[in-house]
């Protein structure tokens, strides 16, 4: 079961995904958290404490993985039946790909396309929604607003339930 939850900064996006991981525990899921953020500077540290209390307060029995580059291999050795994963967020993991020096995005996101489907268990994905702004001044950021586009559409596509959280409201897309 894939569960795509998108929106933009402060959404709560990432509350309504720990609330759906909440209702798999109940029923008796194990519960991983995936981590794509990586610090490099003192406010994604902030953040990434930030997210860390936040599951902390819900009370579950989370492990956490740091995964900022091979989701697909973490994504197929921890996945199982009766387990809820995670992923927050997959726009990070992309800016992680895209400013990797060894990464082949087209070929990772077709492996992660393909990894996804064929998954056990409950997949929860979060993912920052970025097409509803301007188009960006600098190449990269180009780039980045399109592939996130893409690869949004891919997983929902695919996805069995897809939920746009703004201002803490979960709309339901898909499913």
């Amino acid at each position: 079961m894939i569960h795509f939850v998108l929106g933009g900064a402060r959404s709560g996006k990432s509350r309504h995904a720990l609330a759906q991981a909440a209702k798999r525990v109940a029923l008796g899921d194990d519960c991983l958290f995936v981590a794509t953020a990586e610090a490099f500077d003192e406010e994604m540290a902030s953040r990434i404490q930030r997210h860390q209390q936040e599951r902390t307060e819900d009370d579950l029995p989370w492990r956490t993985l740091e995964c900022p580059l091979n989701l697909s291999d973490c994504l197929t050795e921890h996945a199982r039946h009766h387990q809820v994963i995670l992923v927050d967020c997959l726009t990070l993991w992309l800016t992680n790909q895209l400013l990797s020096k060894n990464s082949d995005w087209p070929q990772i996101k077709s492996e992660f396309l393909a990894t996804l489907s064929q998954l056990p268990g409950t997949i929860i994905l979060v993912s920052n929604e970025v097409g509803g702004g301007l188009v960006a001044a600098d190449p990269l950021s180009r780039q980045f607003v399109d592939e996130a586009g893409w690869l949004h559409q891919a997983i929902a596509a695919i996805a069995d339930e897809v939920v746009l959280v703004t201002a803490g409201l979960p709309m339901t897309l898909k499913g």
